[in-house]
């Protein structure tokens, strides 16, 4: 029998077929199988929920190594532990149903636990990194599975220092939540406090009507997500965007001195890529329900969404002068 693609372990779902599949479903299956690789000298790619990979095709001389250790528990009435390989979702719905909030912001956001502190997930004024106490690391450098701090993580926007580097892998994670029937403020509402489970319900219906929850039946959640980070750019930057658009209200978010953060969706927009860019006929095109998710329609391979990406990248760089960066690993490419 055939070795499965990445076509079926990635919500993109392009990819080829890597030399083997091994499913840990322990953190210790998963820290003594990556030690084995990684004394044997094989190349391997640890794959949680496969939202943020995007997989070249063909033969790919490497190992998934797939994280499938699943688990939440109460440490005490505040504190959960989480296995990396759990659905990240089904965290936040336990959260809520045990009255702890927190992460009811972060509902929707596919992937696994394990995957949250890598790139330090996000969504509407909320960040795991807010929560986030420690984190349980097979450290690859030196062989040791222990728990490190999150302030060790050196976490910022869509970063941590585990991202791009490979030296650990995540086993578990730690989340310090608050005894609450009121939500964090929610961007999307304003700066409103609802209910927890309000906040989860409004959350997953602003992802929804953005392709952003994962639905096999629907070309336009075949994607791994916001495809680019929101850019940070000079202030003077930012102000000769707005007047050259000539809007009132850019999205526009101090990040540092002397510095913005931008709506990366609104630029490529305003740049002249509008949803379903490039059109119907293309097999990788921008969602018609959001311009920051490249989809796959069916039959797009890796090189496709590479193309797209890159299409997009130039466009906003030549009408704005703003360097657009992918937020997915990219993998073989």
């Amino acid at each position: 029998m055939s070795t499965p693609s990445f076509a079926s372990l990635t919500t993109l779902r392009v990819g080829g077929s890597p030399a083997e599949i091994i499913e840990c479903t322990s953190a210790e299956a998963l820290a003594e199988t990556v030690a084995r690789l990684d004394r044997a000298g094989s190349p391997l790619l640890v794959v949680g929920g496969g939202s943020n990979l995007l997989v070249a095709e063909g033969a790919l001389d490497l190992s998934a190594v797939l994280v499938r250790n699943e688990g939440i528990s109460l440490v005490d009435d505040t504190t959960l532990r989480i296995q990396a390989g759990t659905v990240w979702d089904d965290v936040v719905a336990f959260a809520v149903d045990h009255g702890l909030g927190g992460i009811e912001a972060l509902s929707g956001i596919p992937g696994s636990a394990g995957a949250t502190p890598v790139q330090n997930v996000g969504a509407y004024g909320s960040e795991i990194s807010d929560v986030l106490t420690r984190v349980r690391l097979y450290n690859r450098e030196t062989g040791a599975d222990e728990w490190v701090s999150a302030e060790s993580l050196e976490l910022a926007y869509r970063y941590s220092n585990l991202k791009f580097t490979s030296r650990a892998v995540v086993l578990e994670i730690e989340l310090a939540l608050e005894k609450t029937d009121q939500s964090i403020p929610l961007r999307h509402l304003g700066g409103e406090r609802v209910s927890l489970a309000e906040a989860r319900a409004s959350v997953l219906e602003t992802r929804r009507a953005k392709g952003m929850v994962l639905d096999a039946g629907d070309h336009d959640t075949w994607s791994a997500g916001s495809f680019f980070t929101n850019p940070v750019v000079p202030t003077s930057l930012a102000d000769e965007i707005e007047a050259k658009v000539g809007e009132d209200h850019m999205p526009r978010f101090a990040a540092g001195e002397g510095q913005e953060k931008l709506s990366a969706a609104w630029l490529i927009e305003r740049a002249g890529c509008p949803r379903g860019f490039p059109g119907e006929d293309a097999p990788a095109r921008l969602s018609t329900k959001h311009t920051l998710a490249l989809t796959n329609r069916g039959n797009a391979t890796a090189d496709d969404i590479v193309e797209l990406a890159r299409r997009v990248q130039g466009v906003v760089d030549k009408q704005f002068g703003v360097e657009l960066h992918p937020e997915p690993v990219w993998v073989g490419l």
